[in-house]
């Protein structure tokens, strides 16, 4: 089982490039960006790499990360990061309904 959801404490400290006020990411949402910046630092597979930094499995963690890299916030916060996932995750699905294997 996964830990419990976090309570989201909305602060609109950070602008989009709108202008429009942004709600700050919490620490986890920061730690998991930083994580995907700096994952293959971590000796042996990521996916325990996951276990060991989240306590989370692989597939709730990519849930997570999955609604992170969507957050406003995350793309005020480090915007080449979550732009590189987003085409990452984009290829991924494209290859998945073209039938193809994903790209690493």
């Amino acid at each position: 089982m996964g830990e419990p959801e976090q309570a989201r404490e909305a602060s609109f400290d950070e602008a989009d490039d709108t202008g429009e006020p942004v709600a700050q990411l919490t620490e986890r949402d920061r730690a998991v960006l930083e994580f995907e910046r700096r994952w293959w630092k971590h000796a042996g597979a990521k996916e325990q790499a996951i276990r060991d930094q989240f306590g989370l499995s692989a597939a709730r963690y990519y849930q997570v990360l999955g609604r992170v890299i969507e957050s406003p916030a995350a793309l005020v916060h480090d915007p080449m990061l979550v732009r590189r996932l987003q085409r990452v995750r984009a290829a991924r699905l494209k290859a998945r309904e073209d039938g193809l294997r994903p790209p690493r």
